[in-house]
């Protein structure tokens, strides 16, 4: 087995030297659709194999193994003319007819670029690729694990958060909504593809015949609004196994009207990290109900996903603080949310959950669509024995999301068997009418549990000041007094 980790950072060291590829956005995209060829191109020597009637949608001088497994074949201009002037024109154009894999192809390479300016550097970048067998299963998962390092990386390096969902919260999501063979899956801000792969591993433990593998081909779907995690996207789905993932669209799902989405496109089961934190272009809003209009992000997919699930459909996502707390537009959001869906359960993570990329509180919310909410669960996730806080180094682990597995219960049972405790309270929705549906709720068994959100803690501070500056006053009008009455005696 090769050592994928060493092959990996020797890329990374040797990409360094080019002076084209001058950031880490740059090497991974550069290095997104290399992969892309690679993997896809050993997936392909595979299936000729095993299928008789399999036929490439690529030109034999297109595909990886005719013009990049000769360690000492084309080279330095040559091969910077055959990529910039006959590679990445000729993808990008792919015509195919009904083939789906050529169209996938067409969406993949339509925004890559080959940031790499010198060819010698690029064939031995190459000849690196070329020591990993994706087709081999060790190698494979090992560069599951690196390409994710890769992604944090890039997190690290200042990029906004839509690239990264630690691992554990994406497999927790997906184990507590649980879905099942037969169920359409959407993430519709899929970034790369981390809900995704969680979704196909979860049911491929449900597998059990060569049916239902090629049903899990066709339920899992996505929309990525960027090249660069669409890419990354695609050739994960690959890794996974996922010979035609042509249910990824590069997109925006909020540029399509809300009023749009048929119910013939409605969803069993979302998984999702919308993006938060940030603002749509001028006019998605408009896409969206007059009551519903904002220009913040994760609201819009919030009314989005209610659109797209179908009746008895699950979800659960991230969302921030802001979304729970926030008042106008975000109140109405959720009175619907909480009309149309039973809103069951919102899990509270602690502080740096996301870091580096964010230091945004985050909420876990998991609902079903077509009964309302009568009373939502709330489950405090606390930090792991001795930690302050979580880092690159020490991220959160699935293993201490088992406290809120064992707590959990049953839905068809109404979550009967759920208990308070320590960490967990239950909330009337009586009491989230009563509070204008507020939903950023402190623990009643724990209320110190954190130093809380700043637009709470604005007010407080500045109540605290003003107690401070009266508390001043007063001792400097009582000193003053006490003075006077010793000047008094003194005469």
């Amino acid at each position: 087995m090769s050592n994928v980790s060493n092959i990996v950072k020797s890329i990374q060291d040797i990409m360094r030297k080019d002076a084209g590829t001058y950031g880490d956005a740059q090497r991974l995209e550069q290095l997104g659709w290399m992969f892309f060829l690679k993997i896809f191109d050993d997936r392909e020597i595979e299936l000729e194999l095993i299928r008789d009637s399999y036929k490439s949608p690529l030109p034999q001088h297109l595909r990886w193994s005719a013009w990049a497994t000769d360690a000492e074949g084309t080279t330095g201009d040559a091969l910077l003319d055959f990529v910039n002037n006959t590679l990445l024109p000729r993808l990008k154009g792919l015509t195919g007819g009904a083939n789906k894999i050529a169209g996938l192809i067409r969406m993949v390479f339509e925004d890559a670029n080959n940031y790499m300016k010198n060819g010698t550097l690029m064939r031995q970048v190459i000849n690196k690729i070329n020591g990993i067998d994706f087709n081999a299963s060790d190698d494979r998962h090992m560069f599951g694990d690196i390409y994710e390092k890769l992604l944090r990386d890039l997190q690290s390096a200042g990029n906004a958060g839509e690239f990264y969902t630690p691992r554990a919260v994406t497999q927790f999501i997906v184990d507590q909504v649980n879905p099942r063979l037969g169920e359409t899956i959407l993430d519709p801000a899929c970034g790369t593809g981390g809900f995704l792969t969680c979704a196909i591993e979860h049911l491929r433990r449900q597998a059990k015949t060569d049916t239902d593998e090629r049903t899990i081909q066709d339920c899992i779907a996505g929309i990525e609004k960027k090249h660069l995690p669409h890419i990354l996207c695609m050739t994960n789905l690959l890794l996974h196994g996922i010979d035609v993932p042509s249910n990824v669209r590069h997109d925006n799902t909020l540029a399509r009207p809300l009023r749009d989405w048929s119910p013939k496109e409605r969803v069993d089961v979302i998984v999702t990290n919308p993006p938060f934190g940030g603002m749509e272009e001028d006019g998605i809003e408009a896409n969206f109900p007059a009551e519903f209009r904002t220009r913040e992000t994760a609201d819009l997919f919030l009314v989005l996903l209610m659109k797209v699930l179908k009746p008895g459909g699950r979800a659960g996502l991230v969302l921030p603080d802001g979304t729970l707390f926030g008042e106008g537009v975000k109140t109405r959001i959720k009175e619907a949310l909480l009309t149309d869906c039973n809103l069951h359960t919102i899990v509270r993570l602690p502080n740096g959950v996301f870091n580096p990329y964010t230091g945004i509180r985050t909420n876990l919310l998991f609902f079903t669509k077509g009964a309302p909410t009568t009373a939502v669960w709330y489950y405090e996730h606390a930090y792991p024995a001795g930690a302050k806080s979580y880092n690159k180094g020490k991220p959160i682990r699935i293993e201490e999301f088992e406290g809120e597995k064992v707590w959990w219960g049953d839905e068809a049972n109404g979550f009967a068997a759920r208990v308070e405790n320590e960490q967990a309270w239950r909330v009337s929705i009586g009491e989230i009418k009563a509070g204008n549906f507020n939903l950023d709720l402190k623990n009643p068994h724990n209320p110190d549990t954190g130093p809380g959100d700043v637009d709470h803690l604005l007010p407080e501070y500045e109540k605290l000041l003003a107690q401070i500056a009266a508390t001043r006053a007063a001792l400097k009008a009582e000193l003053q007094n006490a003075l006077t009455v010793q000047a008094g005696k003194a005469r």
